[in-house]
C-alpha cells in the first residue's frame, strides 16, 4: 500500500532594521580673557643716621682750648683767684688787728707766704677715659607698599548644541511563507 505524501516547505519572514545613531554636536569657542596686572606703589622713606663725636673734653684736657673757652677759663679762674686774694687780705687783716691777743701774726704770714704749696707734677698731654664722646642714631627706613589687584576682564560664550535625532527604520526583507504539496503515487 502506498500512503500519500504530504509535503511542506515554510520560509521564516525577516525583518530589516536600519538604524540611523543619534548625534550631538557641541561647539564652544574658546572665552577672550585680558589680564592687567598694575605694578605694586612702593614708597620708602629713610632717616639718616647720625653719628656726633664730641671731643671738647679732651681738647681741654690736653690744654688746647678754643679761643672762647680759654678766655672763659681764664674768666673764671680770675674771678676764683680774685675771691681767694680778698678773702686770704681780709683773713691776715683780721690776724693783725688782733695782734694784742698775741702771738706773732707777721712772722706767720710772712712764712705762708715763702712756703707756697708745690706744683702738680703730672702728663697734660695726655687726655683723659672716655673724654672723646661718642653718639649714633641709626638710620630707619619705612617701607609702605600698595599692593593693585589685577584687572580681569573676561568673554566667555556660551556652548552650541546641534542635535540629530536618530531614526530607526523597518522593513520587510523576505516574506515568509508555507508551501504544502500532496502527491498520491499510483502503483
Amino acid at each position: 500500500m502506498q500512503l500519500p505524501q504530504l509535503r511542506m516547505e515554510s520560509q521564516f519572514a525577516k525583518i530589516q532594521i536600519n538604524q540611523t545613531d543619534a548625534r550631538l554636536e557641541i561647539k564652544q569657542e574658546q572665552p577672550q580673557v585680558m589680564i592687567q596686572q598694575p605694578k605694586p606703589e612702593v614708597r620708602m622713606q629713610t632717616t639718616p643716621s647720625k653719628l656726633s663725636i664730641d671731643q671738647t673734653q679732651a681738647w681741654e684736657d690736653m690744654d688746647l682750648l678754643s679761643i672762647s673757652r680759654r678766655n672763659d677759663r681764664f674768666a673764671s679762674e680770675a674771678l676764683q683767684a680774685l675771691q681767694a686774694g680778698l678773702a686770704r687780705t681780709a683773713r691776715e687783716g683780721n690776724e693783725l688787728m688782733k695782734i694784742e691777743n698775741g702771738g706773732n701774726p707777721i712772722a706767720a704770714q710772712a712764712k705762708r707766704m715763702s712756703s707756697p704749696p708745690p706744683k702738680e707734677l703730672g702728663i697734660k698731654f695726655i687726655p683723659s677715659h672716655f673724654a672723646v664722646k661718642t653718639n649714633y642714631q641709626p638710620s630707619e627706613l619705612h617701607i609702605d607698599v600698595t599692593t593693585n589687584k589685577p584687572k580681569i576682564d573676561a568673554e566667555i560664550y556660551a556652548p552650541q548644541f546641534t542635535y540629530h535625532p536618530g531614526d530607526v527604520q523597518t522593513s520587510l526583507l523576505q516574506r515568509n511563507y508555507l508551501k504544502i504539496t500532496y502527491e498520491n503515487q499510483p502503483k
